[in-house]
């Protein structure tokens, strides 16, 4: 996955911090409706700076691709999948079933919190790859 960025400040480790415009799902043009509330904010996060980039440089960066798919995936697949289980295999309970596909929804988020704490403690990795003319 690609992105710009700004970079903000130099790092002394080989690194620079960054600031990158988050954009929404829909393409990052929400100044059209406003709804998803991602208008306007933006993310500092820390890259590796092998090309030489300098304070106030428009760079490229990147990330694996594979970790946010995978966080996708746990996200709102597993839930949803839990849930027409457990709904489907229950369906014979009547009333019940509803219920027992709602706690087989809650039980697939649990591994959904349990990622967004490994994430915390291991950022994503990014690497600066080139300047944006």
């Amino acid at each position: 996955m690609q992105r710009k960025a700004t970079v903000q400040a130099i790092l002394p480790d080989g690194k620079a911090e960054l600031a990158v415009q988050r954009e929404s799902a829909c393409s990052g043009d929400c100044h059209h409706c406003g709804g998803c509330g991602t208008v306007g904010q933006t993310l500092r996060l820390t890259a590796e700076n092998p090309i030489g980039a300098q304070k106030g440089d428009i760079v490229l960066i990147a990330s694996e691709s594979a970790p946010v798919l995978w966080a996708a995936a746990l996200i709102y697949a597993l839930p949803m999948l839990l849930f027409l289980a457990g709904y489907l295999l229950s369906m014979r309970l009547g009333a019940w079933a509803a219920a027992i596909g709602a706690g087989g929804f809650l039980i697939g988020l649990l591994p959904a919190f349990a990622y967004n704490r490994h994430v915390k403690n291991q950022p994503p990795a990014y690497q600066i790859i080139g300047f944006v003319k």
